[in-house]
């Protein structure tokens, strides 16, 4: 699997010769200002949420890429009524079986609504498996004690956790999450964006080595292979 940082919650994803998008939030935020969205090509676009800086750009990636959306079913028909293929409309615990593999759809705790205001069902995140790996993006979230069930359920390699505190858990809380769920290795997100989520790098990397956490800070337009 590669992962590709586009900023704040916001990946692109290959794996089994697919192509992910999670969260696209990217022209309006002047951290990736370099990333050229016209240029992302998505099979697939997962969304965890309805929140503004998760969907901004779903709308023009959708329509140019012809995607289909991977969402609560209140967010995915959001964007069916614009025209945009919201083929999965999911709810918490369902899963569904894709070309790469099986998408689960698992609780957040967290708000949610679209950017007109209207109702978005319920934050959510996805666990992935597949034959490359197993993965879990968290969305937006706090930490709670539902994160322990996929600890018990999955065999996950790597953990796509908040960390920038304040709408989500801070580094404290995701390095508990991280050993809830089973994975010592954690890609931060949700972080820098605003200035009330920027972070203590140093402090945050130093707290994850002493919990024997394997933490990635990416740089926006990062490749990681996982």
């Amino acid at each position: 699997m590669e992962l590709t940082y586009y900023g704040h919650a916001s990946f692109g994803l290959q794996v089994a010769g697919s192509r992910l998008l999670f969260d696209p939030f990217i022209s309006p935020n002047p951290l990736a200002k370099d990333i050229k969205v016209d240029e992302i090509e998505a099979d697939y676009i997962l969304l965890s949420h309805g929140h503004g800086d998760h969907v901004a750009d779903v709308e023009a990636i959708g329509q140019r890429t012809g995607a289909e959306l991977v969402a609560i079913a209140e967010v995915a028909g959001w964007f069916g009524q614009k025209g945009l293929k919201a083929t999965y409309q999911m709810n918490i615990g369902g899963r569904v079986q894709l070309p790469f593999g099986s998408v689960k759809m698992v609780a957040a705790l967290h708000s949610s609504s679209m950017p007109d205001g209207s109702y978005g069902g319920l934050a959510a995140g996805f666990v992935l498996e597949t034959a490359e790996g197993n993965l879990y993006f968290a969305g937006d979230t706090a930490l709670t004690y539902d994160l322990k069930l996929l600890g018990e359920q999955h065999k996950l390699d790597v953990a796509l956790l908040p960390i920038g505190d304040n709408y989500t858990m801070g580094i404290d809380d995701a390095l508990t999450a991280a050993k809830w769920v089973g994975v010592t290795k954690v890609i931060g997100m949700h972080f820098d964006t605003f200035p009330v989520i920027k972070i203590d790098h140093a402090e945050a990397l130093r707290k994850a080595e002493a919990a024997g956490i394997e933490l990635i800070l990416p740089t926006i337009g990062q490749k990681i292979n996982l």
